[in-house]
């Protein structure tokens, strides 16, 4: 049975307009569970697309809905990059939850990629009490927002360093000094703002603990065999200590979100899909 078209419809929000695409489950089966999709931040988005795509398909063959998002300030929705804040963004997954309910789903769950994993647990912490439980799928979650986020400046450097003025080229120093005074940063075709930089040196994947509900975390390494990081294991370690134990799959393959061409990696289609497959019927 082939998988109904996607369906693509902007969502009302607080401000502007989201852009979605809504992935019904297959055939006639009941609007039981459904997942919203969280993007991972900046380029790395754009290069997820594919994967994105093939793992929302997979989802609705085995009979559970998707409704992908785009931020506020990404993608085809209303706003600019430099006018997003983590705040908005977590007002943004209230609508698109509240749309899945209304829709009829009985459950809506979180599958987030790299920066959109932390964004899902950091809102599920915010509505833990009011909420049934929950499932997370967390592909290649960042671990200390304050690292992702130097790396990201790096890029800043990168393309500075390549100029006809390299002479000048910026410090991770000097462009944290120039946040820290209000100044919005262009980095790689994206504007940052002060607010959503210190948004997200401030997460750290280890503090943002959901005890109601399961966690399935996957990571792509680059060779068979290799274990979770040393950051990694801390996570999980400190989470065992408050009772979450979240299940931990890796597998080696491309990292899709960073790689120069685009890349798919099957496997983790097929590893993400397998906890979920028959959930509706």
């Amino acid at each position: 049975m082939h998988n109904p078209p996607a369906e693509p419809f902007f969502l009302d929000a607080s401000p502007g307009k989201r852009f979605c695409l809504y992935h019904p489950p297959t055939g006639d089966m009941p609007l039981n569970q459904a997942f919203i999709y969280l993007h991972p931040f900046a380029e790395e988005m754009n290069k997820s697309r594919r994967m994105a795509a093939l793992q929302a398909k997979a989802f609705a063959a085995a009979g559970v809905g998707v409704l992908q998002i785009d931020l506020y300030g990404c993608g085809d929705s209303d706003g600019d990059s430099g006018d997003a804040t983590w705040a908005i963004w977590k007002e943004d997954v209230a609508h698109a939850r509240q749309w899945l309910i209304h829709e009829g789903f009985a459950s809506v769950h979180f599958w987030g990629l790299r920066l959109g994993a932390l964004l899902a647990l950091d809102y599920a912490r915010d509505q833990e009490e009011e909420n049934d439980p929950v499932k997370f799928v967390l592909w290649q979650p960042v671990i200390n927002g304050k690292s992702f986020l130097t790396q990201f400046l790096r890029l800043r450097m990168v393309n500075e360093l390549m100029s006809e003025d390299a002479g000048k080229a910026s410090n991770i120093q000097g462009l944290r000094e120039r946040l820290g005074v209000g100044e919005s940063l262009e980095i790689a075709g994206y504007m940052l703002s002060p607010v959503m930089a210190a948004a997200i040196d401030e997460l750290k994947l280890d503090q943002l603990t959901v005890r109601n509900g399961e966690i399935y975390w996957f990571e792509i390494t680059p060779d068979a065999g290799r274990g979770l990081s040393p950051a990694g294991v801390s996570v999980v370690e400190k989470w065992n200590q408050t009772g979450v134990f979240p299940k931990v799959e890796l597998m080696p393959g491309l990292p899709f979100w960073a790689t120069q061409e685009i890349s798919e990696c099957p496997e983790l289609v097929a590893a993400t899909v397998k906890p979920f497959a028959g959930v509706s019927s």
